[in-house]
């Protein structure tokens, strides 16, 4: 079992929710991510998400896009990205899945060796966002070899027969959109509920919601009926502009990460659950 298993399988029965920030590695500059990781589960998040800084990235709004490259503008690579996973790995309890490119994984050594590499340096799980349907079976493969979870996301618009060979291709959770085109804020709560509930029939994985997830209301409306909120945009975009503002990045991220964490507790039986898991 992955370390995301045994997160959920320790959330689940007692009717906890998780969340799941994102994060670009090298941004808003190389050699913050492990402080960055830190703040989050500070903030109260079990499981992190890692993007893998690509020159053109799969499904992502202009704010994630715009991180990425200048995150590749002052340096950051997938290996360095990895390495400042692995020296901050023994520090954290949190769960840390890397977001990365079918193309990158290719680069680094195809579905085995990306696997392995990924695992090395301290990451727990994989979404791979682009990876078509008919060639993700090598890199479960590959992920279940290494303890590692594997993710594909499923659409609204994703017919069931279609979504539920998606879900049975991941391990670990079910990566759901609240909504079609890319990543980004949204001023609306995602609804959730019925997409959810058929979800629901075709697998028993988690299923974590994510696309337009950008406060605490939304992060409430999430988990109601889902097992993690994932929150990207907003939080890149808040740590950006305290960058350019000479604030102190990491303090700020666990402010941000603390108040969408205050989502989780609407709808937990008890405040501060996720503080256990650390």
């Amino acid at each position: 079992m992955s370390r995301i298993d045994d997160i959920f399988s320790t959330l689940r029965p007692v009717g906890f929710k998780a969340l799941m920030p994102f994060v670009c590695g090298g941004f808003p500059r190389p050699g913050l991510l492990g402080q960055l990781l830190e703040a989050c589960e500070s903030g109260g998040a079990v499981i992190a998400e890692v993007g893998i800084p690509f020159s053109d990235p799969i499904a992502d709004g202009p704010v994630i896009a715009a991180a990425m490259h200048e995150a590749i503008v002052a340096g950051a690579t997938p290996l360095s990205v990895m390495q400042e996973v692995q020296a901050a790995r023994g520090k954290l309890g949190l769960g840390i899945i890397a977001m990365v490119s079918v193309s990158i994984v290719h680069r680094m050594g195809g579905p085995a060796g990306f696997a392995k590499t990924a695992k090395e340096h301290g990451f727990d799980g994989l979404i791979v966002p682009d990876a078509p349907l008919e060639e993700a079976g090598a890199i479960r493969d590959a992920c279940r070899a290494n303890d590692l979870a594997f993710s594909m996301l499923i659409a609204p618009s994703t017919p069931r027969e279609r979504a539920e060979a998606i879900a049975k291709s991941c391990t670990g959770f079910v990566y759901v959109m609240a909504r079609m085109g890319i990543t980004g804020e949204s001023s609306q709560a995602p609804e959730v509920a019925n997409r959810v509930q058929q979800l629901r029939q075709v697998t028993d994985l988690p299923l974590a919601v994510g696309f337009g997830v950008s406060n605490a209301d939304h992060v409430a409306a999430v988990v109601k009926h889902a097992d993690a909120a994932i929150v990207g945009s907003a939080l890149v975009k808040r740590m950006g502009e305290a960058h350019k503002a000479k604030r102190d990045v990491v303090r700020e991220c666990k402010d941000i990460v603390g108040s969408l964490a205050m989502g989780l507790t609407r709808e937990q039986p008890q405040n501060d659950p996720n503080r256990r898991l650390a």
